[in-house]
């Protein structure tokens, strides 16, 4: 084959992988937005809706604001709808050619729309990073996904618009926004989309491709920066957390289990089916794939459309069914809407490195963990200080499962231990960027690769492996 064909032929490919990588993204955005109506009809609040909507849009919501609490059960996947549809809009009217990280940022974008990120603290940061690529003069549609990463920092935004310009004077529940408030939110914007493009390699050179969240590590020390100027350096008091009482959602102690799980149940065996029709109605491959060390792959050249939708719908089962059990066998949150956004930021590189395989040692490295912390309090006649339901911990778990790469490189007992340090670290790191980050679990799972991995490279002498 000529150099020009075999271009022509990966160029199709490429465009064939966007075209399936955009219909993901309709595909989760339409369920969300048909979602949004039949959880009106479930807790009953048609007329709570616009109301509960504009709360969502206009309430500070750092680390972890539950939008269920703070807005209802359908405002929130209103607002997940909404915020997944523009950035599909986005794609396929720009008519983007959209690689694996544009489904990456897509996930991470729906996912903290239920805690933290809503369709007004979005546009900003993605808009510091379309004005970086004007005058750089680089083409915006060949990094959006840069942009929908940027979106990490929307409690920020959220801040300075209605808290952070009045400080003492912030009165909950009713809005305050002035010019003050929005030209230190620009000017934040613009920072930003100067600093991230340069940060993000600079990240991924670090941890060397073991944390998948390479954009958490990145931002948790961009937002370490943030936070200590605005807060530490001018002497300003830290934000007291939001206080709410939503009378339906503590009628529900505070879970919509039943609705949750069905819609999780819905979205992955659609992508299964999709995926089984698509691969001449078999599963014939995905054993492939599931070999996979997950170490700097695309799972789309490697082994197709298809397989990566089988992938989605096998790994997001088996991610619910994790948290379904710690929720059932231990104390702790229930199905909140932290919850709901931890299940599909936990999905978030199905297509690029994550697979059930190669996770499930770094989920057994938080049990490990706890059975540890359980059976020592319990010798010692001492209560337990957090569950593996503890949404802090299940938090931390969802995103723990970037470490996966570890699993696949260097072995499963190695993925234990990553995910046991994860968890020792993911009620700590939140407190260092204020929760004005939402990538916190990025952050923890970053810094434990820049723990063991050192480690691993000097002691570990076999090479590391290319098949798991």
């Amino acid at each position: 084959m000529s150099q020009l064909s075999m271009t022509q032929s990966g160029t199709y490919y490429f465009k064939r992988s966007s075209y399936y990588i955009k219909a993901a993204c309709f595909l989760i955005s339409l369920l969300l937005l048909i979602a949004f109506p039949i959880a009106a009809f479930y807790i009953d609040c048609w007329d709570k809706i616009l109301i509960d909507f504009f709360h969502i849009l206009t309430m500070p919501s750092p680390l972890v604001t539950d939008y269920y609490n703070l807005g209802n059960l359908a405002s929130t996947f209103l607002n997940a709808g909404l915020c997944g549809m523009a950035c599909t809009m986005i794609m396929i009217i720009n008519k983007t050619n959209c690689p694996p990280s544009f489904l990456a940022g897509y996930f991470l974008v729906i996912a903290h729309c239920f805690y933290g990120l809503n369709f007004l603290n979005m546009w900003l940061p993605m808009f510091g990073i379309y004005l970086f690529c004007k005058v750089m003069k680089i083409h915006f549609n060949q990094n959006f996904d840069m942009a929908m990463f940027s979106t990490a920092f929307g409690p920020f935004i959220s801040e300075m618009l209605f808290r952070y310009h009045v400080n003492e004077n912030y009165i909950a529940w009713e809005t305050q926004i002035s010019y003050w408030g929005f030209l230190y939110a620009l000017i934040f914007c613009i920072f930003l989309g100067f600093a991230i493009p340069a940060m993000l390699p600079g990240a991924l050179r670090l941890h060397k491709g073991f944390n998948l969240f390479n954009g958490g590590l990145a931002f948790g020390l961009l937002g370490l920066f943030l936070y200590s100027y605005m807060y530490k350096t001018f002497g300003v008091n830290a934000p007291e957390p939001n206080r709410t009482h939503n009378i339906t959602y503590n009628l529900h102690d505070q879970s919509y289990g039943l609705f949750v799980i069905s819609f999780f149940v819905i979205l992955f065996l659609s992508f299964i089916i999709i995926g089984w029709y698509m691969n001449g109605k078999s599963f014939k491959g995905y054993d492939e794939l599931l070999t996979s060390t997950g170490h700097r792959v695309n799972f789309f050249d490697e082994y197709g459309p298809a397989l990566v939708y089988i992938n989605i719908g096998v790994y997001g089962l088996m991610m619910l069914c994790y948290f379904i059990l710690v929720i059932a066998l231990t104390d702790g949150a229930g199905f909140t809407g932290a919850t709901t956004g931890i299940i599909l930021a936990s999905i978030t590189f199905s297509a690029q490195g994550q697979h059930p395989k190669n996770v499930w040692p770094v989920l057994l490295g938080y049990i490990v963990l706890f059975g540890i912390v359980a059976l020592s309090k319990s010798i010692f006649g001492l209560p337990l200080p957090w569950t593996l339901s503890t949404q802090t911990y299940m938090n931390g778990a969802a995103f723990a499962t970037g470490l996966c790469p570890i699993v696949g490189c260097y072995g499963r007992r190695y993925g234990v231990i990553a995910g046991m340090i994860c968890a020792t670290m993911c009620a700590s790191t939140s407190a260092i960027h204020g929760g004005f980050m939402l990538y916190n679990g990025g952050f923890t799972t970053g810094i434990t690769a820049l723990i063991l991995i050192p480690c691993l490279e000097y002691y570990y002498r076999k090479e590391i492996r290319t098949k798991m």
